[in-house]
Order: structure tokens, then sequence, then C-alpha cells
């Protein structure tokens, strides 16, 4: 039986297995939420004897609110803790999105990457970490490509501008832009990935079909 809160949280480590149990239809991918590691990890700590805290509050790192998170580790029986501490700046705009729907955006990451550090979930390969957004985007421009390519790899695709005019007068401002924005994780046409756009182009000129 384990003795201390690090024995405990050891024990809840090496035996959670937290699904990616939500679907993004837009990008096809799975991705885990917080809620998915809360609720894998709920059984275990009553296995151990121990509780979870979650905490998250503002603060001002120049001129940005960063959203701080820290989720804590205790031992029920002495109260003996153990912490880690995650951030997540908040934006101070986003199409589609009010400013609740940004600050909680921010605290959902910002949760999520503190339970990951605490209880040592690899998010590496997870659908919104950038090294996999970069590889999906990649993948989906591939799925989705226009038929005239140049068999070196080279797609004939107008310019990324011209691409963006056309998929601007596809999604106008508005609730469907902000739909569109948060599937591909970007606060702006202009600062959507050149694979995203390529993908977005493609779906665009499929509708003219």
């Amino acid at each position: 039986m384990a003795t201390n809160v690090y024995q405990k949280l050891m024990i809840v480590q090496s035996k959670l297995k937290a699904p990616k149990g939500q679907y993004n239809s837009f990008g096809k991918y799975k991705y885990r939420s917080c809620e998915d590691i809360l609720t894998a990890v709920k059984p275990l700590l009553a296995e151990v004897g121990a509780v979870i805290v979650i905490e998250d509050g503002l603060e001002m790192v120049g001129d940005r609110i960063y959203i701080k998170a820290t989720a804590s580790f205790y031992e029920t029986e002495n109260g003996a803790r153990i912490s880690n501490t995650a951030y997540a700046r908040e934006e101070e705009t986003k199409k589609g999105m009010d400013g609740s729907q940004i600050t909680g955006t921010a605290s959902s990451y910002a949760r999520k990457y503190a339970l990951n550090g605490l209880l040592l979930i690899d998010d590496t390969k997870d659908a919104d970490t950038d090294e996999n957004r970069n590889e999906r985007d990649n993948r989906y421009a591939d799925q989705n490509r226009d038929p005239a390519i140049d068999r070196t790899g080279q797609p004939a695709y107008p310019t990324r501008e011209e691409m963006l005019s056309v998929v601007g007068k596809h999604y106008p401002e508005g609730k469907m832009r902000g739909a569109l924005l948060s599937a591909v994780q970007a606060q702006s046409l202009e600062t959507m990935s050149d694979a995203a756009v390529k993908a977005v182009y493609n779906k665009c000129m499929e509708k003219k079909k």
C-alpha cells in the first residue's frame, strides 16, 4: 500500500489511460480534452486515496493576459501536495467568439496542460499541439489537393493572397468564419498555415463545381 504522496502519484501515473474521446469533424482527428483526463483519473484517485484540485486565474505579462492553471494532487490522509502549473495566452479577439468564450478556451488549454504535466501525459502527438497540427494540415491538404498538380510535388495553386480572397468570400465575417478559424485553430485568415489555406481553398473550389 502506498504510504506517501509521491508513491500514490506514481501509481496513478503508471495506471492512467486517458483516451482521446473528442473528434474534430473538420480536421478529421481525435484529441483528448481536460474532461477526458479527469474522467479517466477519478477511479484511480479513489483507489489510492487522493484528490486533484484545479485552480486558475488571470495574470498580466507585459500587455497580454495569460490564464495560469495549477493542478494539485493531494494525499487525503495528511494533505501532502504535488502541483504543476501551465499557462495559456488569452487572445485579444477571435472571430465568432465573445470575451467569455475566449477566456474559456484559454482556461481549458491551461488546465489540460497543467494536468498533462502532473500526470505525465505526453501530448507531443496530440492534435492540438503545433507539431502535430502542422503534420495534420499537410496531410489534410494532400487529401484535398487540386488535381492540377505537378508530379514533382509542386501544386498548381494560385498565390496565397488569391486563395485567401476566395476563402474570405466563402466564409464571410461572422459565425461561419468563426467556425472555420476555430476548426483550423487560427486567429484570422491571415494567420492560417499555408497547408490549411490550400485545404480550405480546395473545399471552396469543390463547392463551385
